[in-house]
C-alpha cells in the first residue's frame, strides 16, 4: 500500500478541487441564466447539445485518428532509424502497409463519399 499513498492522495486532490470548482460555479451563478444556454454566441440553441451525427463521420474520425497514431508512431522512428538500420525502415514500411490496408477498406466500403 505505500507506492500507492502518492498517487492515492493527488486522486483526493484532483476530487477535492473538482468539487471545490463545481462550488464556486454554483453559488457565483448569477439567478435565472439558464443553463443550456450557448456559451458567447448569442443565439439560441438550435438542437440538443448531445443531438446524433450521421454514422459517416465517426468513420472519418477512425479513419484520422489512425493517421495521427501514424504520426505519433514515425516521429520517433524518424530519430532512431540511422542508428538501428534497414530492420527500421522494413518495419515502417510493413506498419505503413497496414494502415494502407485499413485506408483502401475504408474507400471501399465508402467512407469517403461525402453525399
Amino acid at each position: 500500500m505505500q507506492p500507492f499513498v502518492g498517487a492515492l492522495a493527488l486522486l483526493g486532490l484532483t476530487a477535492a478541487l473538482v468539487c471545490a470548482v463545481y462550488a464556486v460555479s454554483a453559488f457565483t451563478a448569477l439567478p435565472g441564466t439558464p443553463a443550456a444556454a450557448p456559451y458567447l454566441s448569442g443565439g439560441l440553441p438550435v438542437e440538443h447539445a448531445v443531438s446524433r451525427y450521421h454514422v459517416r463521420w465517426y468513420v472519418i474520425t477512425l479513419v484520422f485518428l489512425a493517421f495521427d497514431m501514424e504520426m505519433v508512431f514515425m516521429y520517433p522512428w524518424a530519430l532512431v532509424v540511422t542508428s538501428v538500420g534497414p530492420k527500421a525502415v522494413v518495419e515502417m514500411f510493413a506498419f505503413l502497409a497496414l494502415l494502407m490496408v485499413g485506408v483502401l477498406y475504408a474507400w471501399r466500403e465508402g467512407a469517403f463519399r461525402w453525399a
